[in-house]
């Protein structure tokens, strides 16, 4: 009847969706080594059963709670868009490659981890993907430790450390993009708010292996095949002219400026389809061949056909049709959160862990452990973003804490310690990749240990925790029903 109260949800109802989900999600990514996709529409399914008949809600409420967080997340998603087509121009017309090969070249075995960690690190930014840096880069870094008696947990764990770091400050990265969209908050604001717990964090630990390099210096050549193979393979394949970093340092200028992120992603693909006429233009094609080359590239992305795997591997990506996988995953993940949060079933498991938040360090604390339990149980880094995201979001506002506190918080949590667990699907990948334990890098992971401490760190203290008030502009998707509760 109209009017009517609905019920509010007890917490035992409120948690059926989040068990049958997790059951789902072990099943289907541990046991069946799939993906989480299908688990997140059986949960989403679930919670619209409980919402209807247990709880009373009308068809019109349910479709709103399903769709409603998915409009919402519709600038990310055409972010990503583009950011698969930079990934692709930018590998076809050079960039990315160029990028790869100085990275190498900084190498040396005095400083051996540090130099790892930092060429991972600017590989990782600039592919957007440590599990690519790490598969490649990495994999090479690996054997050169070897050859340099150094231990495989330390080397790992230097490839690791970097290639998250770039992972997390780059906006071509997919949960970079992802954090601030489930948060309320704009790309570029929300990496360079990382900035304060991703850089001390970086810092920290390029500050370990140093001091690990000169108490246990390596000995050998870093000269190994693979190394020499892959410098090589790219100055052969690619025309690697210095000017090729202008595409990024355009990108770069347009953050700093404060343009938004779709404008200046759509910019660095302009930028990066010249450069490729410019310096990658194969006379032998002639111009249909060429266009058909960029063109696919855009789309499917770079195909690298050097016959070195570990070049081919590294580069064969992007493409507007590499992203899909990733936003179907989002819009499933973002529905069931809908849905669970507009049947109340999200405030009311909300309310029973926030009942240990007092304050808003203590909220950060309190977001950190949430992730860091959703990638021990659900063994996923994106449902450990977008399920605490949608939980503590109103509780952020409603303390006046910018939403970029949350999505800084989420990364800081969610993303960088995922691959420490063996059986998460990001510490199974890097276990395999690197062919090293979770538990035997996990030690040497300095910049995946220290950035959550960083980060609640700063919740207690109350540095670099700016309110709503001070940066009204970049709150995305943020109601008015929203901001009269915080005021309220």
């Amino acid at each position: 009847m109209p009017g009517e109260k609905k019920p509010t949800p007890s917490l035992g109802i409120s948690l059926i969706p989040v068990v049958v989900l997790i059951a789902l999600l072990f099943y289907s990514i541990v046991i069946l080594d799939g993906t989480g996709h299908i688990p997140l529409i059986f949960g989403a399914i679930v919670a619209v059963v409980i919402a209807g008949l247990k709880l009373g809600m009308a068809w019109e409420e349910i479709q709103k709670g399903l769709t409603g967080v998915i409009v919402t997340a519709l600038p990310a998603i055409l972010i990503l868009m583009v950011v698969g087509l930079l990934i692709g121009v930018w590998i076809v017309s050079g960039v990315v490659p160029v990028m790869i090969f100085y990275g190498l070249k900084i190498l040396a075995p005095g400083y051996f981890l540090v130099a790892t960690c930092v060429i991972c690190a600017v590989i990782s930014v600039a592919t957007g993907s440590s599990w690519s840096t790490a598969a490649t880069v990495g994999l090479a870094m690996m054997g050169v430790g070897q050859a340099l008696g150094m231990p495989p947990g330390m080397t790992a764990g230097a490839v690791i450390s970097g290639a998250y770091f770039g992972d997390k400050m780059s906006p071509l990265s997919d949960t970079t993009n992802l954090a601030p969209a489930v948060a309320g908050t704009q790309l570029f604001t929300h990496i360079r708010h990382m900035f304060f717990t991703t850089v001390p964090a970086f810092g920290l630990a390029l500050i370990i292996f140093t001091v690990i390099g000169i108490v246990r210096p390596a000995a050998g050549s870093v000269e190994t095949a693979d190394y020499l193979l892959m410098l090589s393979t790219l100055s052969e394949t690619f025309n690697l002219n210095p000017l090729l970093f202008l595409a990024p340092a355009v990108v770069l200028f347009l953050v700093w400026k404060q343009t938004p992120a779709l404008p200046s992603l759509v910019i660095g693909v302009l930028v990066g389809a010249v450069l490729m006429v410019l310096f990658q233009w194969d006379g032998a094609l002639g111009l249909a061949g060429n266009m058909d080359r960029l063109v696919d590239s855009l789309y499917t992305g770079y195909v690298s056909e050097t016959g070195v795997a570990m070049v081919d591997d590294l580069l064969s990506r992007g493409g507007l049709t590499s992203m899909l996988d990733t936003i179907a995953l989002i819009i499933a993940a973002l529905a069931f959160g809908g849905i669970m949060e507009a049947s109340g079933m999200l405030d009311r498991l909300a309310r029973a862990v926030l009942g240990l938040a007092r304050s808003v360090g203590s909220l950060v604390a309190v977001t950190a452990f949430s992730c860091f339990g959703m990638n021990i149980l659900a063994s996923d880094q994106y449902l450990a973003i977008i399920v605490p995201g949608r939980m503590y979001r109103s509780a952020f506002l409603k303390r006046g804490s910018h939403p970029k506190n949350l999505s800084r918080a989420l990364e800081a949590s969610a993303t960088v310690t995922s691959p420490l667990i063996p059986w998460n699907t990001c510490g199974a990948y890097m276990s395999t990749v690197l062919g090293v334990g979770a538990f035997t890098y996990l030690p040497f992971a300095f910049f995946n240990l220290a950035a959550p401490v960083i980060a609640m760190f700063y919740g207690f203290t109350g540095i670099s925790m700016p309110k709503i008030e001070d940066d009204m502009e970049s709150l995305v998707g943020v109601t008015e029903e929203e901001l009269r509760d915080r005021v309220a």
